[in-house]
């Protein structure tokens, strides 16, 4: 009688056992799924690269580093005031116009007299002159204004692997693609695979990535080869023996992350 009661408890903690390492499996599957979907594999993100200054084609956005001019119809010494009775009013008349120049932070936030930090990066030039107009306007009546960009800030984008200088490259927006990023680190080791080049870009939490064939874009000249990039983006040049996903690039992403939180 006693051993068939053990035997009875043995089978049911068997099954419970078992029925937790399923689920525990079930988890930890899931777990990998989810982890898998912040990495997607996507052309649709980048943008091919054209020849000579192309990154400046359609709607530019601003970013950090850029120094915007404001040119304001009745401020020919900047936004500079005097209080008459209390109240606040342009020197000027409102004939004249000036520039004032703003650079963006590395927080994408400006300073802009009366209003304070502004939030500018991410917009383009039209939807910053709406914004700061808006927000002038409750202090100041200006009958017209434009917002130009008088400075592009330098991007930084993170080349690593095999390039005999990896690290952080600074790229003027007229040279901001893969190829020069590479060509800015040193260009290829003798072990480093040009046709597999990997471009990882961030965006709400997820990585998207593109691979591309240097070496065909080079001799052969396809310009589909080589994509625009953004101030962040990572460049991953592997070793010729092929790309290994959690050995080479995920450590990389890995010290991108760590390096992005303590400067950012």
């Amino acid at each position: 009688m006693k051993r068939a009661i053990v035997c009875g408890v043995a089978v049911v903690a068997s099954i419970l056992f078992g029925g937790m390492a399923l689920a525990m499996a079930a988890q930890e599957q899931a777990a990998q799924a989810e982890e898998q979907q912040k990495y997607v594999e996507s052309d649709d993100v980048f943008r091919t690269a054209g020849l000579g200054s192309g990154q400046l084609t359609g709607e530019y956005r601003l970013t950090k580093y850029d120094v915007i001019s404001l040119n304001i119809v009745g401020f020919p010494e900047g936004l500079g005031y005097s209080t008459v009775n209390g109240s606040i009013s342009s020197s000027s008349s409102s004939s004249s116009s000036s520039s004032n120049d703003l650079l963006i932070g590395p927080d994408g936030r400006a300073a802009i007299p009366y209003i304070g930090n502004v939030k500018l990066a991410g917009l383009t030039l039209n939807e910053a002159k709406e914004l700061i107009q808006s927000k002038l306007s409750e202090y100041l009546r200006i009958p017209s204004m434009s917002v130009s960009v008088k400075n592009y800030g330098k991007r930084k984008i993170y080349v690593m692997g095999e390039v005999e200088k990896p690290g952080i490259q600074e790229l003027d927006i007229d040279s901001l693609n893969a190829y020069a990023a590479i060509t800015s680190a040193g260009g290829f080791t003798k072990r480093g695979r040009s046709t597999r080049v990997q471009v990882l870009r961030v965006i709400d939490d997820t990585m998207y990535y593109t691979q591309l064939n240097m070496k065909t874009y080079v001799k052969r000249h396809d310009l589909t080869q080589n994509v625009v990039l953004q101030d962040g983006d990572i460049v991953y040049v592997p070793k010729s023996n092929g790309i290994r996903w959690n050995e080479d690039v995920l450590p990389y992403v890995s010290a991108w992350a760590l390096y992005k939180n303590l400067t950012d």
